[in-house]
């Protein structure tokens, strides 16, 4: 057959789903770790290729950079890095062994005195980052940073010496949240959902269930989203919705929200993919670089959301 030198078609539109239309944009877009994240997810592809992957992020430190989260620039290891490594490693099934010892050994040394990461260690100063990605010299520790390691770990029974001070932070800091924004919540989920004390982490989510709503921190109808206002500080749209809350339906968070209002958040979800195949940034943007290397993780964990709760995406 003779080469037309026409370029393919997109399936940007039916009768292609939505996994087939997500699957040219990260193609078209995505870095080599998010592709192999596709394949492993949706395709039937391996764990090997996408641990290969991320091995390129990895620093002798035991932590991550490289712009794995790609609003952080440079090459130093940062603890927002680790946590979305640590999040690649559970999503294929190896989060443990020699790798988890060397992020614990890292996580170790960032840590603050009770055991809690910075979100951002001051190694950063001197790369590019967002401009609401602060540097500063002695950084607390935050939940934002440590919620969601420490979930992972307890989630795939990794214990270190490090973990024992992780847990009693996560602990005080979420049982004595009173006026959160919303990624904190997010980051008290990740915690909750895989803490060792069930009847513990039950009670803590009930409470912050009834924060989220009496503080109007989840958009229930996102027909009527001036109902529930952005947070000081925030990108305009930037809301939150029930499935950021609960990502699956046997996260604690799920009981927070009655069944309509988890459809009608779905249905938005699934709406949301745009004309090229993927889903859209909701957080503030500050680089055209930062934005696209971010919505191939964005499109892959909202199609693992949709097919979490039983939606056909193709």
């Amino acid at each position: 057959m003779a080469d037309t030198g026409a370029a393919p078609l997109p399936p940007t539109s039916p009768p292609y789903g939505a996994l087939a239309r997500a699957e040219w944009f990260v193609r078209l877009t995505a870095r080599v770790l998010e592709q192999h994240l596709f394949a492993h997810h949706f395709r039937g592809g391996g764990a090997a290729p996408v641990e290969r992957a991320l091995d390129a992020y990895r620093n002798e430190d035991g932590g991550y950079g490289h712009a794995l989260e790609p609003d952080l620039r440079g090459p130093v290891s940062q603890p927002l890095h680790t946590a979305l490594a640590l999040r690649v490693m559970d999503a294929v099934g190896n989060c443990g062994g020699r790798r988890a010892e060397d992020v614990c050994r890292y996580l170790t040394s960032v840590s603050t005195a009770d055991g809690a990461l910075p979100a951002v260690h001051p190694s950063r100063r001197g790369y590019p980052a967002a401009p609401f990605v602060p540097v500063v010299d002695d950084p607390p520790g935050e939940l934002l940073a440590t919620g969601p390691v420490v979930g992972l770990l307890h989630r795939n029974a990794v214990w270190h010496a490090w973990l024992f001070r992780a847990t009693d932070f996560c602990w005080q800091s979420v049982e004595s949240l009173e006026k959160p924004h919303p990624y904190e919540i997010e980051a008290a989920v990740a915690f909750l959902d895989h803490a060792p004390d069930r009847a513990r982490a039950e009670a803590a989510a009930s409470r912050l269930g009834r924060v989220v709503r009496e503080q109007r921190l989840a958009a229930l109808d996102p027909d009527d989203l001036d109902a529930c206002p952005v947070a000081p500080g925030y990108a305009p749209g930037e809301h939150h919705f029930p499935h950021d809350y609960a990502r699956t339906p046997r996260s604690l968070a799920r009981a927070w929200f009655t069944d309509e209002e988890m459809a009608r958040s779905l249905d938005f979800l699934a709406a949301e993919q745009r004309e090229d195949g993927g889903w859209p940034l909701r957080r503030r943007q500050w680089a055209p670089g930062p934005s696209l290397e971010a919505r191939p993780m964005v499109t892959i964990e909202a199609l693992r959301t949709l097919v979490a709760y039983g939606r056909a995406v193709d």
